[in-house]
């Protein structure tokens, strides 16, 4: 049972819920420990260490890197990665997953067309001081917290909707491998509580893989060096084309859906904290020559999810077990590269997608329902999350929440002030008729 504040009871708008500490992370961590959340953070951290690196790779390919300068991002992002992990999850008792932002990398590929990586490594540093900025005054935690749940909750089934799409298809491309995966999924799930279903669906995906020839070496040239680290150029420049639109993908899509993923689980997540370390994180994997390590919204999902068990308070060990493999993997970019890329692309998108199945259910119960109010900024907000808007190197997970809103002032018949205190006070009644009824 959660012992901290009720999920129903007023909160400070301004301030995060306080923290449980590390000593009570340690002490329950061996509880916490489960077959349920170590395979939750082996799924979350084969997903981070798989198709999300081949981007960083090719952004760095695409910026004539280096084998050490290319060794020293995966270090940096990974590694820093890893802690933040351990470090949020320890300390909230939460699955609160670090990682790096995957439309980052993504973008750099471009970017790297006008910007040297000396320049690159200035922006990164900038974008996490910006990062740290709003982290630190609190003007994430005020803004997410005005913001009304079926917005934030459809926002996230949206971004994350395109997982389920994902294993449709990776079913599609490889039958036998991710069909039979997915078949072990549903039948774990029915026949046994035992198993976590998601590891079954992995143990039976890496047998047929191997049965069938299906796994590759992969397609690198990477070795294993020592890295290289680069010193930082600071210019205005990449300022405006790196380190703000890093800055706006950090904040508006990883931690935007890391949030609304834990608040559709039941959680209360620290808003103003999780900012902040995603700023310092930046910051650190900057001068690693990284572009930012920050609380990540996929691994997130995975980790906060029923797959990772029953007890809440206990899926934090997922967190924890990500945090220690992506650090690891971090250690030894150079040499574990190779080996993930020969995992089949389709096993990978199957089990991700069906890691995903509570986290998405959950979000469009959360959503969408004629006494939850804010419907018609919620379809906006679904919608858009799904698509692949961007609008000045900014992703759809942002603006699903801006559209959203905008949509709910112009369109739902109360403000989203009114609607919100009238929220509160609906959702305290429950709590005064239960006290009383103990009495």
């Amino acid at each position: 049972m959660h012992t901290g504040q009720s999920a129903v009871e007023p909160q400070d708008t301004h301030k995060d819920p306080a923290a449980p500490g590390w000593l009570a992370g340690l002490r329950g961590l061996p509880a916490a420990l489960n077959l349920n959340s170590v395979s939750a953070g082996l799924v979350a951290a084969i997903f981070g260490c798989s198709g999300p690196a081949l981007i960083v790779i090719g952004a760095a390919q695409a910026g004539q890197l280096s084998n050490g300068q290319t060794v020293a991002w995966l270090l940096a992002i990974y590694l820093l990665g890893g802690i933040i992990s351990i470090f949020m999850g320890m300390r909230y008792r939460m699955p609160i997953t670090g990682a790096y932002s995957i439309p980052g990398a993504a973008i750099m590929a471009a970017a790297f067309a006008t910007f040297s990586y000396q320049e690159a490594i200035g922006a990164f540093i900038m974008a996490g001081v910006l990062v740290l900025i709003l982290g630190v005054t609190g003007v994430i935690g005020r803004i997410m917290r005005w913001v009304p749940m079926p917005i934030v909750m459809a926002m996230i089934a949206g971004a994350m909707i395109r997982f389920g799409i994902g294993a449709v298809e990776a079913v599609s491309a490889a039958p036998l491998i991710a069909g039979l995966a997915a078949l072990a999924f549903f039948l774990t799930g029915r026949l046994t509580r035992r198993v976590p279903p998601v590891l079954a669906a992995l143990i039976v995906g890496l047998i047929v893989t191997l049965a069938t020839g299906g796994l590759q070496t992969g397609a690198t040239d990477l070795a294993f060096v020592m890295p290289q680290f680069t010193a930082p150029v600071f210019t205005l420049g990449a300022f405006f084309g790196i380190a703000v639109p890093l800055a706006a993908l950090v904040i508006g899509a990883e931690n935007a859906q890391a949030i609304g993923v834990l608040m559709a689980e039941g959680y209360k997540p620290p808003i103003n904290a999780m900012t902040v370390i995603s700023g310092v994180g930046g910051i650190v994997a900057g001068m690693m020559g990284g572009h930012n390590a920050n609380i990540a919204g996929p691994m997130t999902a995975i980790c906060s999810s029923e797959q990772a068990g029953k007890d809440k308070d206990k899926r934090y060990g997922a967190t924890v077990v990500n945090g220690v493999l992506f650090g690891a993997f971090g250690l030894v970019a150079g040499l574990a590269v190779p080996f993930v890329m020969a995992l089949p692309k389709p096993l990978i998108g199957v089990v991700a997608g069906l890691a995903m199945i509570g986290v998405l259910l959950s979000s469009l119960q959360g959503a969408f329902g004629p006494r939850l109010g804010n419907q018609i900024g919620a379809f906006v907000a679904f919608v858009v999350g799904m698509s692949s808007l961007n609008l000045l190197g900014i992703s759809a997970p942002f603006w699903a929440l801006v559209f959203g809103v905008l949509a709910s002032l112009l369109s739902d018949k109360l403000t989203l002030e009114k609607r919100n205190e009238s929220e509160s006070r609906a959702e305290r009644l429950p709590k005064v008729s239960s006290e009383r009824s103990a009495t």
